[in-house]
């Protein structure tokens, strides 16, 4: 199941990041749609990676094992 969500996650990532790039050299503003969907896939970055960073801390604190 995590593998479907990573693949999905990439694809979304690419395809946003790819028409912000694209509408950037072509001098277009963004829909707003777009926009809103590169801000929530920041902000589940974010998340995501802070959780990890405590999930990684926590153990480290406490002696867990890897």
């Amino acid at each position: 199941m995590f593998e479907l969500a990573a693949i999905t996650y990439g694809v979304l990532a690419s395809f946003v990041m790819a028409s912000l790039t694209r509408n950037k050299r072509a001098a277009r503003r963004n829909p707003p749609i777009l926009a809103l969907f590169a801000w929530g896939l920041a902000g589940f970055s974010l998340g995501s990676a802070i959780m990890l960073i405590g999930y990684v801390g926590i153990h480290a604190l406490s002696g867990g094992a890897a």
